[in-house]
């Protein structure tokens, strides 16, 4: 996919279905074993998919083990049982007792940041280094991305559809589908109308998980008050123009979180990882050398 980022688009790899809490999940494992575990989460559940961090943290995957998946509700996973942060928060753990490791990094963007720091603050004992990627601390980025889409000179947005997919109220896929069309527009530094209508083309639309995400999970999420307690080295990436979690939204979480490092990435939107992604990865991996490094890694 040359043309078309893999931040909102089905897999087109194949995975391993595996069964965790009873929902079965579709997961990939790359990098060779016994190195060090990374768990990454996508974002946006029911738009999102183990395709982004597959090609962003996959990057890592010659000297990690990068373990990327379909959360339940999303992509080509089960969606039974609750569509919850702390159901979600769950089947990571499940996933790291599956895989087998005492510790991991965990790492994920936008929603995926969401759940990376309910994992950390659900399970502290488990997680041994932290990457984000365009995420926020709380519920309040809402209000912001909608400032946005309303003062944005690249689109005008039909508010009634912004309105819908933000709140959770979409009909079915096809409504998801069409909603979606109305706000990509706004994710990345440069626009650019036909890969956006290729994005839509390439999403996986699981509504149900979506609605439950944005109607009921979002409304308390709020970790800003454990944010303090997280004791391992973080990593919080952003790009400068991010429409949706602005880099405001970062700068809280630097703040919060005990010696965190905060790195924003001046020509990207939401998207680092894929609009300026070999210094993204750079960032990223020189962050884990130092951290959490890889086996055998030479002395620097």
């Amino acid at each position: 996919m040359a043309d078309v980022s893999p931040e909102f688009a089905r897999a087109t790899s194949t995975a391993q279905r595996v069964r965790i809490n009873d929902n079965e999940l579709a997961v990939e494992v790359l990098g060779p074993e016994g190195a060090p575990v990374i768990i990454a989460h996508h974002g946006a559940p029911g738009l999102g998919s183990r395709a982004e961090p597959r090609a962003s943290f996959g990057r890592l995957a010659d000297e990690y083990r990068v373990v990327v998946f379909d959360a339940r509700g999303s992509g080509e996973s089960e969606g039974s049982g609750e569509l919850s942060h702390e159901q979600w928060a769950a089947d990571i753990d499940g996933l790291r007792e599956w895989i087998g490791a005492e510790r991991i990094a965990m790492v994920g963007g936008s929603y995926g940041g969401f759940m990376t720091l309910e994992y950390a603050t659900r399970y502290p004992d488990r997680v041994a280094a932290i990457v984000l990627r365009d995420t926020a601390a709380d519920h309040t980025h809402g209000a912001l991305a909608r400032e946005n889409a309303l003062a944005s000179d690249r689109v005008t947005i039909d508010m009634e559809k912004f309105d819908r997919i933000d709140e959770g109220r979409v009909r079915d896929n096809e409504d998801l589908k069409d909603c979606w069309r109305e706000i990509l527009p706004l994710y990345d530094f440069h626009y650019d109308p036909e890969a956006t209508e290729r994005k839509v083309e390439a999403t996986p639309y699981r509504y149900e998980a979506h609605n439950h995400a944005f109607s009921v999970n979002l409304k308390t999420y709020d970790v800003k008050p454990l944010l303090p307690s997280i004791g391992v080295p973080t990593l919080i990436t952003v790009g400068r123009t991010d429409w949706i979690t602005p880099v405001s939204c970062s700068e809280t979480i630097a703040e919060l979180i005990p010696g965190s490092r905060l790195v924003v990435f001046e020509r990207s939107g939401h998207s680092p990882q894929i609009e300026e992604a070999e210094e993204w990865t750079r960032t990223v991996r020189s962050f884990l050398h130092e951290v959490y490094p890889p086996v055998n890694l030479p002395a620097q």
